[in-house]
């Protein structure tokens, strides 16, 4: 009922609006047609009065006797004309009809400068009584006359006209409009409710689309806000969920451990307190995580780019900590390369991207990390040869708190959050990152560098 006043509501204000530019329109056209129509048939009226006379005329030119001047009377006598041939004193010398009051006024007035052409004399159709025109001949005048009520008839039947095709016009406009009006009122009415639920949290909404113009793109716009605001909601959810396990669960281990350790019977306090710090530097970690990403979505994060060598950065910094598992890091870079980029966010990138490989091979494997050049763009790759990643969740890898292990396990140790950062800060540098995984294969993630951010000295020096 309420989605029917609406759409009552909405229609009229379209209806109305398009009915009275429609109707002014459809107005202003009927009434120049009318205009025009008219003018020219008067005109028409008046020029076949004038054609009328000038042949009476012509003949009495030509054949100036009684005979004549009787003939043409006779011609008049049975028409709805007048003819009256006055001599050059404008007195008559005979008329089809008896002259009145109107004819006698109208001879009486004087004729001025006229052409052999004729004229026309009286041109008032609507006040008075004759149209009337005049053609010189060599004797006299020859005066044509009709009555108007014939030319205001003509005219009347003509309006009689107009108004049933304005009346036609008006209808069909109108039932013309409530269609379209309500044709176009209908998506509108859909999206107003569609929006009204999105407000108040109803995501299920579903809007059929009709066409690929305006409307149909507003539609399709309003139902992907909708997808949109359902799958931001679906992650903030997994988020709130995903940080609350993440924090519960090194606080249980540090409470727990921390209760245990104040007892002073206990003789392994330090590996107690071992685990509580190692499970204190996790959350601080987390949490620092959590704050880059927060400023992150603010748009606070700042990039300090430097010149700085990157193979010394990845030889010398990062292939220590591959030693204890026995994986073996190679690191493919040319020396002379420099990078133009934040070292800290440069570093904190690398070491993710080989922690995760590290993580996920087993031992006596081999890592690479190679930056070259290929396809015309140069590119930082991390390879490993380990478990690999499944098809279904390469997608989502990027995401927050988005973990292949889905049971939470603490055996790998990550949050979920080292990936998501990693995409972050690659895309303030706007680079590009990509994954690449096949399960028991190995993983590739590949870092494509804008094209100044990599400098070669030796080429530069050439």
């Amino acid at each position: 009922m309420t989605k029917l006043k609406h759409l009552n509501h909405i229609s009229f204000k379209i209806g109305l609006i398009f009915f009275v530019i429609m109707i002014d329109l459809e107005g202003f056209v009927i009434y120049f047609l009318h205009q025009n129509i008219v003018k020219e048939r008067v005109k028409d009226e008046f020029n076949s009065l004038l054609v009328r006379s000038n042949s009476h005329r012509d003949v009495l030119e030509q054949y100036n006797d009684p005979d004549s001047i009787h003939r043409v009377a006779v011609m008049e006598s049975k028409s709805d004309l007048i003819v009256i041939v006055l001599n050059g004193n404008k007195k008559s010398i005979i008329a089809s009809r008896p002259l009145d009051r109107g004819m006698r006024n109208i001879i009486s007035k004087p004729v001025g400068k006229i052409t052999h052409k004729g004229k026309i004399i009286e041109k008032h159709w609507e006040d008075e009584k004759y149209i009337a025109s005049v053609s010189p001949f060599k004797n006299g005048y020859v005066y044509m006359f009709k009555d108007t009520k014939q030319v205001q008839q003509l005219i009347s039947q003509m309006n009689h006209h107009f108004w049933i095709a304005g009346l036609l016009a008006f209808g069909i406009t109108l039932i013309l409009i409530i269609l379209l009006s309500r044709i176009l009122a209908r998506p509108l009415i859909n999206m107003k409710v569609a929006t009204k639920k999105i407000a108040k949290g109803d995501l299920s909404v579903e809007i059929p689309v009709y066409s690929k113009d305006e409307l149909g793109q507003l539609a399709e716009s309003i139902r992907t806000l909708a997808r949109e605001w359902n799958h931001l909601r679906e992650e903030r959810s997994e988020f709130l969920a995903s940080i609350s396990h993440e924090l519960r669960t090194p606080l249980t281990y540090i409470k727990g451990y921390a209760d245990i350790a104040r007892k002073n019977n206990c003789a392994d306090n330090e590996t107690y307190l071992n685990i509580i710090y190692e499970e204190a530097a996790k959350l601080s970690d987390m949490i620092q995580n959590l704050f880059d990403l927060a400023k992150m979505d603010r748009n606070s994060f700042q990039i300090q780019k430097q010149n700085f060598p990157l193979f010394q950065m990845l030889k010398h910094k990062l292939s220590p900590a591959f030693q204890n598992k026995r994986i073996i890091l190679t690191v493919k870079c040319h020396p002379s390369i420099q990078l133009i980029a934040d070292p800290v966010r440069f570093e904190q990138v690398v070491i993710n991207l080989l922690d995760n490989a590290y993580k996920y091979s087993e031992p006596h494997t081999n890592i690479f990390l190679t930056v070259k050049k290929a396809d015309g763009a140069w590119k930082l790759i991390v390879q490993d040869h380990g478990k690999g990643i499944p098809e279904e969740d390469l997608p989502y890898i990027f995401e927050r708190f988005y973990r292949v292990d889905k049971s939470r396990s603490r055996s790998f140790g990550g949050t979920g959050l080292g990936l998501a950062i990693v995409k972050e800060i690659v895309e303030a540098h706007n680079w590009h990152i990509h994954a690449d995984s096949r399960e028991g294969i190995g993983t590739t993630m590949e870092i494509r560098f804008q094209g100044g951010d990599i400098i070669e000295e030796a080429a530069a020096r050439r």
